[in-house]
């Protein structure tokens, strides 16, 4: 699923996963999306790469980071 020697930076491949995840409802509105910890063992990377990734979803206003809670899906606007 994650190619280390494609074309796409890991942290953009492993984003593009969790954003595909949230588009297809499994991961739903209001609810967290795997810890940092949870995405170094699933995909085999740095925990800065699952840092960077969260970063790129955050940036992309798929998900919001409440400090001490955890990273949750945002209601999808519109």
């Amino acid at each position: 699923m994650i190619d280390p020697e494609g074309m796409k930076p890991v942290y953009v491949q492993v984003a593009d996963v969790i954003a595909a995840r949230i588009g297809r409802g499994e991961l739903a509105p209001n609810r967290p999306i795997p810890s940092e910890t949870a995405m170094v063992q699933e995909f085999g990377i740095a925990r800065g790469t699952a840092r960077r990734a969260v970063e790129l979803l955050r940036e992309r206003g798929l998900v919001a980071t409440v400090p001490g809670r955890g990273t949750f899906v945002l209601p999808a606007a519109g």
